[in-house]
């Protein structure tokens, strides 16, 4: 699928992307009961052991006084540390962690085609916990393993304004999941994840789809890994400029 994208709209992007993902952060650490941390420059989602420490840098230029405060709350962190710089600005390699870098991407406002299978909003204990699961599974979440129902999704995420988490099914089995989350004009995608038994099936297709239908009013960002890179480009994403991430995790 072509649809036409400006330089001006890709240049945006990544402070786009920025305000999604700490608009998504924060209802997700809300939802959890955890800290979320607005600062100048960044915002932070202190959680558990097990949800840890979430950063959002929402500005590309960061003086050494962030970049300290930053440090801090990385060194003080409960469980793993992760880090999001959609500007690839900011430089932590003082922190010691794994970086790497994935696009930051863009779909104009347009229509998109109807999914292949059963597509729809996770509604309830059962839908959020199957999501979960999905996603648990198709990210290799170890550190969410056992997998405790509610943790990754609680109900009052859904009921964060904007935030949706979508369901496909195949087989009569929740198949592949996603969140979708709308802020001030802009739409974005986390966590578009399907089990290995079911990929290779047309399920990422189908939930991208499913929940862009919602969305075909206003642009989308996401970030893209590498292989998810060329669906998203099938159905409109454009590559705008590399995100870089920084993980203590292995």
């Amino acid at each position: 699928m072509t649809i036409e994208t400006t330089d001006s709209q890709l240049g945006e992007a990544p402070l786009r992307q920025a305000r999604n993902s700490a608009a998504f952060w924060a209802a997700t650490g809300r939802a959890r009961g955890h800290e979320v941390l607005r600062r100048p420059g960044y915002l932070a989602v202190a959680g558990d052991e097990r949800a840890g420490l979430r950063i959002l840098i929402q500005e590309p230029d960061l003086g050494a006084d962030v970049i300290a405060e930053i440090t801090d709350l990385a060194a003080g962190a409960t469980g793993p540390v992760d880090i999001e710089d959609p500007f690839s600005a900011a430089d932590l390699t003082h922190l010691g962690m794994r970086t790497w870098q994935m696009p930051v991407m863009l779909r104009p406002p347009g229509p998109v085609a109807a999914p292949a299978m059963p597509v729809r909003r996770a509604r309830g204990t059962q839908d959020l916990h199957a999501a979960e699961r999905a996603v648990i599974e198709g990210f290799e979440l170890g550190r969410f393993e056992p997998h405790r129902g509610g943790e990754l999704f609680p109900a009052a995420l859904v009921e964060q304004p904007g935030v949706d988490v979508f369901v496909a099914e195949l087989d009569g089995e929740v198949a592949g999941a996603c969140v979708t989350v709308l802020d001030s004009g802009y739409g974005s995608h986390y966590w578009v994840g399907t089990p290995s038994r079911f990929r290779s099936r047309g399920v990422g297709r189908a939930v991208m789809l499913g929940s862009l239908a919602h969305l075909t009013g206003v642009p989308v960002t996401l970030t893209a890994s590498r292989l998810g890179r060329p669906l998203y480009e099938s159905i409109g994403f454009t590559a705008a400029a590399p995100a870089t991430w920084w993980s203590s995790t292995r």
